[in-house]
């Protein structure tokens, strides 16, 4: 005790301590809090913050519904936050990229929806709203998932309720508060909480103000830039805790001093696991492959071509790949398809926008990846636009870069002791390649073959390689981009079987539904 004894008193009075004897987590949240906000030190803290996280997460059960079997510090997460939520109503699931945590929080819902805690609101980058609906359509069928997205989306917020899960966009969010404020969220996620990292946004103004019971915040990269970023977060999942943003400001420096000094309020309340701490649980290789809906300006302009191209094929002209190049191109970048110079490519780009979020994470792990797509357009975007936007270096190799000089791009980018990317043509660099490196590998476009795919892959995953590897692929639902991730996994099944060779009728059927399909926000209302 630093201070006198009514302050003691005053504090314990506070956090709700009247006996002796074992305190439970809301009461030392309460106590730091105090602490931290008080001129005077009433109370000593020497607990080491881990130990209060690992307290909570070492009892729970996995939801019998789940359809997963989780890792064990998957596991810790899931109980940890059931904890959480029921102690404190709030908590910040902070693993690095590629642990899972989309999978530990809808085995959260699952737990949720088993107590009859529903429903469940989900935030999150446009990009990933698709991967939500088919992660629980996967791991937890039980659940009733919506996307609430696109012009026209529901305007009544009795048709929100009728489901589990709501899944929806930060933009979404700020347009539809008024709607999302008349239901009674059990819980809200947000997905890449950095989003609200500043706290004077529109978009971060309204998440807080939506009324819940519950709240998660998920984000690999709690701390970007400035020490509010940290703020925003924690306001969110626990409003108040820290202050208002200007007695935070006065409070705490933007240095590694004023880091420290919230470390102890901060360490309870989120949970951080990185890959190198948990490398035994996981595979050599994870691949994550993610569907992404169009933006509405690439949906209009896809469908516009989408539909000449049908004209075509109805006037006689024959059906063959060539057609599909366009749309392919397309589904890559906007600006390949309408050949304009984009000053940002993120912009109505929804897949480009996903690819930044995954190379974000990748820099501040001070890691390297590799990019494979086909079309040089893509590679000038990317020399252009990645240097610019995360400080990062980018080499390329293709079909025109000479043959004698690309081991020795290869040697300079695996050299290199900061993060970089190095993107390639997979036929022209997807094989012979020894690029261990980095360990990241991101399909931008995927190909027809999954053998191409596969080599590709390889340039990563390969014997030399001493971290687990991470395989991202990308693909824009209800375009032509879906039918190509259908043939590569019903190659990879057929292959698995050990059946060999083609059907020239299933290649037919192939290109033929690649044209007919139409992107999904445009064919329903979600």
């Amino acid at each position: 005790m630093c201070g006198d004894i009514e302050g003691l008193q005053n504090a314990l009075k506070d956090a709700s301590i009247t006996n002796s004897g074992i305190i439970n987590v809301s009461q030392y949240i309460e106590l730091i809090r105090r602490d931290y906000f008080s001129e005077y030190k009433d109370i000593e803290n020497i607990v080491d913050g881990s130990l209060v996280v690992q307290a909570l997460q070492s009892k729970g059960e996995v939801p019998v519904a789940l359809k997963a079997n989780l890792y064990e510090y998957q596991k810790k997460g899931l109980f940890w936050m059931n904890s959480m939520l029921s102690a404190t109503k709030g908590c910040i699931l902070g693993d690095e990229m590629g642990l899972g945590k989309t999978l530990q929080v809808i085995a959260v819902f699952q737990s949720m929806k088993t107590r009859g805690e529903m429903p469940v609101l989900v935030v999150a980058p446009v990009s990933l709203l698709e991967n939500w609906r088919r992660e629980c359509e996967k791991f937890a069928p039980e659940l009733d998932v919506y996307i609430h997205h696109g012009p026209r989306r529901t305007g009544r917020y009795k048709d929100l309720i009728e489901h589990d899960v709501v899944v929806i966009s930060y933009n979404t969010a700020s347009s539809d508060l008024s709607m999302l404020k008349m239901v009674k969220w059990q819980c809200t996620v947000l997905d890449e909480a950095q989003n609200i990292k500043n706290p004077y946004s529109d978009r971060a103004k309204s998440v807080k103000a939506i009324v819940r019971k519950s709240s998660i915040a998920v984000t690999g990269t709690p701390f970007e830039n400035h020490i509010t970023d940290i703020w925003s977060i924690v306001d969110y999942v626990m409003p108040g805790l820290l202050g208002t943003i200007e007695t935070f400001n006065h409070n705490v420096s933007d240095d590694l001093l004023g880091a420290q000094k919230i470390e102890p309020i901060l360490s309870p309340i989120m949970i951080r696991r990185l890959v190198k701490d948990v490398a035994n649980d996981l595979p050599e290789k994870v691949v994550i492959s993610q569907p992404i809906i169009m933006s509405d300006r690439e949906v209009s302009e896809y469908e516009q071509f989408r539909n000449d191209v049908m004209g075509d094929t109805k006037s006689g002209k024959a059906i063959t790949i060539s057609l599909l190049q366009k749309l392919r191109m397309y589904c890559t970048h906007y600006s390949l398809f309408n050949e304009k110079i984009c000053s940002d490519p993120t912009v109505d780009s929804n897949k480009y926008q996903r690819l930044c979020e995954i190379v974000d994470e990748i820099v501040n792990r001070n890691e390297k990846v590799i990019v494979f797509t086909s079309y040089k357009r893509m590679f000038n975007l990317f020399e252009n636009d990645i240097p610019k936007r995360f400080g990062i270096s980018v080499k390329t190799i293709n079909g025109d870069t000479p043959v004698g000089e690309r081991q020795n791009i290869v040697d300079e980018f695996n050299n290199k002791r900061n993060a970089a990317m190095l993107v390639l043509n997979p036929i022209a660099a997807g094989t012979g390649l020894n690029i261990t490196g980095a360990n990241h590998v991101i399909h931008y476009n995927l190909e027809w073959n999954p053998a191409l795919e596969d080599q590709s892959s390889a340039r990563a995953y390969r014997r030399g390689q001493e971290k687990t590897v991470f395989i991202y692929r990308l693909y824009y639902k209800g375009t032509v981009e879906e039918v190509v991730n259908e043939r590569i996994e019903r190659k990879r099944l057929m292959a698995s079987s050990a059946i060999v060779g083609t059907d020239g009728e299933n290649e037919k059927n192939d290109i033929i539904r690649a044209i007919e399909m139409a992107p999904e926000i445009n064919k329903k209302g979600q």
